[in-house]
């Protein structure tokens, strides 16, 4: 597991207030969109709740006893869905889907350990994939089903591979 490190922005109490200068802003927003990417890259998060994230250390500097604001993490998580990083999962937007790799960047890193194993024309079930012990030191390992899917898709498309239906569920047959 790796360790998380704050960048130097964290610890600077300004940070956790939105700038009205444009040009200040568009870096802060900037550096919140890389610090988010990061912090849910190392954190293996997927989904979250915009009320979850609101508590959680990424938004709040408890030792500073400086947060974000609603308002303001609600601005952030929408430059993340410019970007193409962030994908909201209700109507109301207090859910998401955070994307600090792409679909089709997953699906590449699952189709290399694939190629390198000597696993095409394999056949495997998607927990096999995302969490059985031959994937164990992968960085898909633990890949949230969702995600995985997409990514599968994203192969399915570039025909490496084709996601079927199996009796206990789905699975993926490599190409």
């Amino acid at each position: 597991m790796m360790s998380f490190e704050w960048p130097w922005q964290y610890s600077f109490p300004p940070f956790f207030t939105l700038q009205p200068n444009v040009d200040t802003r568009q870096k802060q927003l900037t550096a919140w969109c890389s610090l988010a990417l990061s912090y849910c890259r190392v954190n293996k998060l997927y989904t979250m709740t915009v009320a979850e994230a609101q508590e959680s250390p990424l938004f709040n500097n408890w030792k500073l006893q400086r947060k974000l604001s609603l308002e303001s993490i609600l601005v952030v998580l929408e430059e993340l869905r410019k970007k193409g990083n962030l994908e909201w999962l209700d109507k109301n937007k207090s859910s998401f889907l955070i994307m600090w790799r792409r679909p089709e960047e997953w699906g590449k890193l699952i189709y290399q350990w694939v190629s390198k194993n000597g696993l095409t024309n394999s056949v495997f079930t998607l927990y096999e994939l995302s969490n059985g012990e031959d994937t164990e030191n992968e960085e898909f390992h633990g890949l949230e089903e969702s995600m995985l899917l997409r990514a599968l898709q994203a192969l399915q498309q570039e025909h490496k591979a084709e996601i079927i239906t199996l009796d206990d569920g789905r699975g993926v047959k490599f190409f």
